[in-house]
């Protein structure tokens, strides 16, 4: 006997649950598994019944506004409906081609502002659990799916930078029968996927099975590749690539520039997530900001082991950025909350701040510092977690590409930058957004790739 343990990842509580199932030595091939996991999705399987459960709940709505309210479009009803006639291949199919990030997206997206959130039978009760369904297809789907070139294309891509944005062009542009090459400054792909975001949230081994289906395309990796300072574009260009798509993200932490910001034991968010186990925090946290990225910051170092993490924010519960459900599952997580305060400097001793307060100016409401208001939080870390914005590796070791005056490069809607030949999607285009909504952009971005290159092959080919 054999055993096999599925993974299954429940998005909201970040809680990964394994199930195990035990099969005969002989029936342990991928068709035969295959077989035994869509029997169970029909059978006794608990995750597969909740599953089942929740799509019969869909009403199969002729005018579905839970399709309007996904970015992307997701063909929700097609994917709930295939699944129920037994046909999750294709339905994993159908998801992968619209957006090569599904496995990811039912996990991270604001599926509450979305998809769910437009579901009609939550304004009665509550929406389906789309995000639990296409979580269940997608991660079934991923590795046993066929993934083949439509044709072989002429064509030379390079892409700087494997975030959403990044891997999601590879993807169309690699299916489509184009040369890719990846060039990623670190050691693994995902970008902010994977330096970004906790474990806890998305599981890496997501991103490791999604780099194996991109080498199966035939896609070139080349990490450790920082391009802009010793590789620039101008030597991609000479050695051959046709077009080269920018996707470097916004990895600049943003400066509270406060006295104390430079001591050993502040840190910023950003490079914090991107390996949590090297710090040494301390006992005592404090996080100023109260976005997800904050949030996040918080949950990790206290299961790195703070005794206790507060979050410093200036203004009032109310008015925090972060997702509620990220905001509840912080609350639940044990982070503390000091709200109407904000920091004038760093200390090391801990951090000094003054208390804030709303008033009414005339018709309108703006926050104020209280007078005589100051004083001292002792902590052993302090964690600044206030946004960030693009590094200028690229932009400042090459001609032709104009930046905005936040250092974001300037594109079309398509993508196209002021050099012919550079596109850009992601964040490096339109600050920190969610991660469907830079698939949704590169989408497009990869179609104005393709339109160049074989427009500059079919030239060529005429003109011989």
């Amino acid at each position: 006997m054999v055993e096999i343990v599925s993974d299954i990842h429940y998005h909201n509580s970040g809680i990964l649950q394994k199930t195990r199932y035990i099969l005969p030595e002989e029936v342990v091939d991928i068709s035969t598994w295959c077989d035994f996991t869509r029997d169970k999705i029909r059978g006794d399987d608990p995750m597969g019944k909740h599953i089942v459960d929740e799509a019969k709940r869909c009403l199969q709505c002729k005018n579905p506004r839970c399709v309007k309210g996904c970015p992307i479009s997701t063909p929700i009803p097609e994917m709930i409906d295939l699944l129920l006639e037994g046909s999750i291949h294709e339905a994993g199919e159908k998801l992968f081609k619209n957006n090569p990030l599904s496995l990811v997206c039912s996990l991270v997206c604001p599926h509450e502002k979305q998809c769910e959130g437009h579901c009609i039978l939550g304004t009665k009760s509550n929406p389906v659990q789309i995000s639990s369904i296409e979580n269940y297809i997608s991660d079934y789907s991923l590795d046993v799916m066929d993934l083949k070139a439509e044709e072989k294309l002429q064509g030379n891509i390079g892409i700087i930078g494997s975030g959403p944005a990044g891997i999601t062009i590879a993807f169309i542009l690699a299916l489509k029968g184009y040369s890719v090459t990846i060039f990623e400054a670190h050691d693994q792909i995902g970008g902010v996927l994977r330096y970004g975001i906790p474990e806890f949230r998305l599981s890496k081994d997501i991103l490791s099975r999604l780099k194996d289906k991109l080498v199966e395309l035939g896609v070139v990796i080349r990490p450790n590749t920082l391009i802009g300072p010793v590789i620039t574009l101008e030597d991609l260009f000479r050695d051959g690539f046709d077009a080269v798509f920018i996707g470097t993200g916004v990895w600049k932490p943003r400066k509270l520039n406060i006295k104390g910001e430079s001591l050993g034991h502040v840190h910023y968010a950003i490079d914090y997530l991107k390996n949590p186990e090297v710090y040494d925090l301390g006992e005592k946290v404090y996080v100023i900001g109260a976005g997800n990225v904050a949030m996040d910051v918080a949950r990790t170092a206290l299961r790195k082991g703070a005794k206790e993490v507060t979050i410093m924010y200036r203004k009032g519960m109310e008015d925090i950025p972060a997702r509620e459900y990220e905001l509840e599952y912080a609350k639940i997580d044990g982070v503390k909350f000091e709200l109407y305060k904000s920091p004038v400097e760093i200390t090391k001793e801990g951090l000094v701040y003054v208390e804030t307060e709303k008033v009414m100016d005339g018709e309108k409401e703006k926050l104020v510092t209280k007078d005589d208001s100051e004083g001292l939080f002792p902590c052993d870390s302090v964690i600044i977690a206030i946004s960030q914005g693009p590094k200028a590796n690229i932009v400042n070791n090459s001609k032709g590409i104009e930046t905005d005056l936040r250092g974001l490069v300037v594109t079309d809607d398509a993508g196209r930058t002021t050099r012919e030949g550079v596109f850009a999607s992601g964040d490096v285009v339109t600050g920190a957004k969610t991660v469907v909504e830079a698939v949704r952009y590169s989408k497009d971005v990869a179609e104005a790739i393709h339109e160049y290159v074989s427009g500059k092959y079919k030239n060529m080919n005429e003109g011989q």
